[in-house]
């Protein structure tokens, strides 16, 4: 049973909602003072406060709420709050709400919106305990995993990425191939950086090749390298990236640009790990641990004849897919505050910027906007202006009509909110009273 605390020096008020919420199976403890109130909160389970603005007989002003409410929020931050006030209250009331009251009724309140009210909150409340839970198991994992394996200063929260690095770190010992595909700009060669840090040849070598920065022409010898004459320009012999590579690493960024020519001669150093330079018949022999990484379908190149088959199979032993930023905005945020180091901050409408926004450029993408963002910024507070993040998005919104929310644009727009129904309602483009509907029609909270 979902516990409710009344905190209002009328005793009769506090009565008369727990007589109300006697009759919906909520528990309803009464607090006259805020004293009172504070006391219950340290020692007693409270899932929600309903707190009056006034508390002294001659005092009309609200503030005594005011600083009641400051106070409850920095013991308890995540604690639902609404505010009981009297409509010549609903000023301050209102500016509580921005920071951070779930909601405010006026007095004498509805009893039907009242409980709504409360039981949404409570839904919304249990539900960010469950993700609270939830992130806090991901971050000890994390950390469990930062003690066991070198990663490589990688920044992450969401359970897509935790996954991935567990499987790179896992995998890393064995001496098989793995490809890496994801998107441009989302992250592929710091996964490579891990599976070298914690493979059986941490201790060698570590090359990087981007295969898409190399002319087709001269990818060969800079893989397998070149004697003197093998090509105009060729004046003397030098070993290419799988030599230097002898007794470590890799990693071939771009792999599906090889072209098939010397997408044979890999093949054959992946079965033999034997190869000649460009223009010598010697046979040279290296033990190389191979890394690729690809943001292209190279099952659709198979069949389009620009990839080998079977060079496919040898380098797809392993395969660690990448989602992109957008499927994992829990990230978002986390790298946005690493990047922008510690003499920076975000503001919380920078905070909501970046979380709205699509990152078709992913972790590049950001990385270079909170780049951007500290030479604009004219302090250490980082605001959504200083972001430089296309307005299109909010320009059409603000002119064209918004499509009618649906049940999961609602839950997960109060969730981002915290349950605070007029900053939901705000984003929405709805009134509280037309959320309040939309809720009760979508059954939210019951």
């Amino acid at each position: 049973m979902s516990n409710v605390l009344v905190i209002d020096d009328n005793r009769t008020i506090g009565e008369a909602l727990s007589v109300l919420f006697d009759l919906h199976g909520l528990q309803t403890r009464i607090a006259l003072s805020p004293e009172e109130g504070l006391a219950v909160l340290a020692h007693d389970n409270v899932d929600l406060v309903i707190q009056d603005m006034n508390f002294t007989g001659d005092t009309t002003s609200g503030k005594e709420g005011g600083v009641l409410f400051a106070e409850i929020r920095r013991r308890h931050p995540d604690l639902p709050i609404i505010l009981l006030t009297g409509w010549t209250h609903l000023e301050d009331a209102v500016e509580l709400v921005k920071a951070g009251a779930a909601d405010y009724l006026a007095k004498p309140w509805d009893d039907a919106k009242l409980v709504t009210t409360v039981k949404n909150l409570l839904t919304l409340g249990a539900l960010q305990r469950e993700k609270r839970v939830q992130t806090e198991e991901r971050r000890a994992a994390r950390e469990r995993l930062a003690a066991r394996f070198d990663l490589c200063g990688i920044v992450y929260e969401s359970a897509a990425m935790q996954q991935l690095v567990g499987i790179a770190t896992q995998v890393a010992h064995a001496d098989v191939p793995v490809v890496i595909t994801g998107p441009n700009g989302a992250g592929k060669e710091k996964i490579a950086d891990i599976v070298h840090a914690n493979s059986a040849c941490k201790g060698g070598p570590y090359i990087k090749v981007n295969m898409g920065a190399l002319p087709a022409e001269l990818m060969e010898s800079e893989l397998f390298g070149a004697e003197a004459g093998a090509y105009t320009g060729a004046q003397k012999s030098r070993a290419g990236r799988f030599e230097a590579a002898d007794g470590g690493t890799l990693f071939l960024d771009e792999i599906a640009n090889l072209p098939l020519a010397g997408q044979v001669k890999l093949l054959r150093v992946l079965q033999t790990g034997e190869f000649e330079r460009l223009g010598s018949a010697q046979t040279r022999k290296v033990n190389v641990r191979i890394i690729t990484a690809t943001n292209s379908d190279l099952r659709a190149a198979i069949a389009a004849g620009r990839f080998r088959e079977d060079l496919f199979y040898r380098l797809n032993v392993i395969e660690l897919s990448l989602p992109p930023l957008v499927e994992r905005r829990e990230d978002v945020l986390p790298l946005a505050r690493a990047f922008l180091g510690a003499d920076h901050r975000l503001s919380p409408e920078a905070e909501r910027a970046l979380m709205d926004y699509d990152w078709s450029g992913n972790v590049r993408e950001l990385q270079n906007c909170m780049r951007r963002a500290v030479l604009l910024a004219g302090g250490s507070v980082v605001k959504a202006a200083d972001l430089g993040l296309p307005a299109a998005r909010h320009a059409l919104a603000a002119t064209e009509a918004a499509p009618e929310p649906t049940r999961a644009d609602i839950e997960v727009v109060l969730a981002r909110h915290q349950g605070v129904i007029a900053a939901a309602a705000q984003e929405l483009g709805l009134s509280r009273q037309a959320l309040y509907r939309r809720m009760e029609k979508f059954g939210i909270g019951k």
